[in-house]
């Protein structure tokens, strides 16, 4: 089923041709008005349910269209007779080439009715009038077929993000029309994509709740919803004068209800996904029929899939790099690649040439390229074209974040990777030999964790701190720091990370961060202009990948367990992918350490049952241990 290995296509196309369309694009505002037509209507689902529907038909009616459809939870304004989209599809090249295009909100969501539930959890018998995600993608497909004048039978389906989410879920008992689907940053599973991470709960996408929480009673084309106000620009003292998380619980309740200020109404709660969150702190039913991955097993080889990544995407990373792996794992005979580029959130979807992740710069016109040469020729591809798999694209696309180059490979992770552990020695070294086993302790201060970011500022969600230089973390007592000599050869990474460490605690409980660090020479030279003021490129500690496990659930996710204080215990933690060369004359550094204010919330480090209740005398500060038989295990490309 593995594609060919093509000639890298990037270095096909001119950076002039890149911004000679930038400026065509900014003065051409109004091609989807000059070539479209568009149409609003309700489909019916199978349980009388309207799912409101904008329909982009390409006004040349002399030859047949396939489909590109988007289901949306984020509206597919504007609304109204006359009111058009400035750009419809994936990326301008098949808005240009004309297609049909679709995008519906999605059930309980602006002008559709009923209920909506975040990441609604799939029915996999349902009976004549049950509905799901599933079923609602399959009725509309159904009817859009049956009734949008000419389509050629064939429909493909894109989204990013909670798009991208339902863009993975049209492909499980997938309608016969839909022949490409291209989930990209999507959703896999809510307890470790956005707002959990390994239980953690990531506190810096407060303000987001209440967009997806609050219930609509009628379809509505305004937003009904509002975001709390903190008041401050400085969240890591904001969050910190809060304290505990119940705290929080003012800023979701939304009715203004004329009693005493009890105890009881302080944590009243109206909003449905911060109730959902507070409620279900371990990962129970709930969360696990929420998840999609589980359920990959059910698309059918009819269906070509190219799921896309970030390597510095914050929201969702584990969902893209889980659906490609799920699908590759179950579908055998199914066409089902990657593209995994240096990008934060749907970055690739946009029309800059300068492609940076906050301070970082990858190089120009990456998303450009991609979006021509990649994003295009896919859904022409299946959707226009043969269909078959000699598609002309590799199965895996991915980029070289050390090295700033694309490579493709017929699987991923590539087949010459091997598996080797590098031991967290004693006098901060990272070492590929155990050397000893001695104990370094560190003290975990409740009231002055460690910061994600050095940044003064209040973010919606954040991103920039992916690529963040951490040298300011790395100077604090309570971040371990551990690096190889500067490296004499290439050494580069392609796969999954594990972190396997020996810990004890003063505590019954504490969350673990590990983050994984390239450490630039003295001498590398400033080549972008986005680099902050302050910062030299000189020495930069560029955090190639990071990641946090709540150790409650070092052994189960669903069953959380406190740990024995000052026992010896192994804690896994799984990083997700990457593909980044650490260049001769760097050095590779790993940071340990127990708090990543505010990005996630404050573990207590005291054992209690839900740390959504904890009380603020629940809150200790205490001293960690890291042993030096700990290692991470790296996926190393030979």
């Amino acid at each position: 089923m593995k594609k060919l290995l093509l000639l890298t296509f990037f270095s096909l196309f001119l950076l002039s041709s890149c911004n000679s369309t930038i400026e065509k694009e900014q003065k051409k505002d109004t091609f989807v008005a000059d070539n479209y037509t568009k149409k609003e209507v309700d489909i019916v689902m199978r349980d009388g349910t309207k799912l409101h529907t904008t329909i982009y038909s390409p006004k040349d009616t002399s030859k047949e269209y396939p489909i590109l459809m988007q289901r949306t939870p984020y509206s597919s304004a504007p609304y109204g007779e006359g009111k058009m989209k400035a750009k419809i599809s994936p990326n301008v090249h098949l808005m240009k080439e004309l297609n049909i295009v679709v995008y519906q909100d999605v059930r309980g969501r602006w002008m559709s009715e009923g209920v909506y539930d975040n990441m609604r959890a799939y029915i996999p018998n349902k009976t004549a009038k049950q509905s799901d995600e599933v079923s609602d993608t399959y009725d509309t497909i159904d009817w859009l077929v049956k009734n949008v004048e000419n389509n050629n039978g064939n429909v493909g389906t894109w989204g990013i993000s909670y798009p991208g989410h339902y863009a993975t879920v049209s492909t499980i008992d997938a309608h016969p029309a839909l022949k490409a689907a291209s989930p990209q940053a999507s959703i896999g599973d809510f307890f470790f994509d956005d707002f959990h991470h390994n239980g953690a709960f990531l506190l810096s996408y407060f303000r987001a709740i209440s967009l997806f929480g609050t219930y609509k009673d009628a379809p509505t084309d305004s937003a009904w919803y509002s975001f709390p106000k903190m008041n401050s620009q400085d969240q890591y003292q904001f969050f910190l004068d809060k304290g505990p998380l119940k705290n929080l619980n003012e800023y979701f309740q939304y009715d203004k209800l004329d009693v005493a200020n009890t105890e009881k109404d302080k944590n009243r709660i109206d909003d449905f996904f911060w109730k959902e969150i507070v409620e279900h702190p371990n990962y129970d039913s709930i969360w696990q029929s929420k998840g999609i991955i589980q359920h990959l097993d059910k698309v059918p080889s009819t269906v070509a899939t190219m799921v896309v990544a970030g390597e510095f995407d914050a929201e969702d990373l584990y969902g893209p790099l889980e659906t490609y792996k799920s699908i590759e794992k179950h579908g055998k005979d199914n066409y089902n690649t990657l593209v995994f580029g240096p990008w934060d959130h749907g970055k690739w979807a946009r029309n800059t040439v300068e492609n940076y992740v906050g301070n970082y710069y990858f190089g120009d016109s990456i998303s450009l390229k991609y979006q021509s040469h990649v994003e295009t020729k896919f859904f022409n591809h299946f959707l226009k074209g043969k269909g078959d798999k000699n598609s002309g694209l590799p199965e895996a696309y991915v980029f070289d974040t050390g090295k700033k180059e694309w490579k493709s490979y017929d699987a991923w992770p590539p087949k010459n990777v091997v598996k080797e552990d590098w031991f967290l020695s004693e006098d901060q070294e990272l070492s590929s030999e155990k050397k000893s086993t001695e104990k370094i302790n560190f003290i975990s201060d409740i009231k002055r964790p460690v910061p994600y970011s050095e940044d003064i500022k209040t973010v919606f969600t954040p991103r920039k701190y992916m690529t963040d230089d951490q040298r300011f973390a790395a100077r604090r007592p309570d971040v371990l720091v551990f690096e190889t000599d500067i490296l004499t050869d290439d050494f580069t990474l392609a796969g999954d990370i594990l972190a396997k460490l020996k810990v004890a605690t003063t505590g019954s409980a504490a969350d673990w961060i590990v983050k994984v660090i390239d450490v630039h020479p003295a001498d590398a030279e400033e080549d972008n202009k986005k680099l902050q003021n302050h910062l030299k490129m000189s020495n930069y500690h560029l955090m190639v990948r990071s990641e946090v496990l709540r150790g409650r659930f070092r052994n189960s996710f669903e069953h959380p367990e406190p740990f024995i204080p000052n026992k010896k215990t192994d804690v896994n933690i799984k990083l997700q992918d990457v593909f980044h060369t650490f260049k001769k004359g760097h050095k590779v550094q790993i940071q340990v350490q127990s708090t990543w204010f505010p990005l996630i919330d404050l573990n207590p480090q005291t054992y209690v049952d839900n740390i959504y209740k904890a009380n603020e005398k629940d809150f200790k500060t205490q001293t960690h241990t890291i042993f030096t038989d700990s290692s991470i295990e790296f996926s190393v490309l030979k």
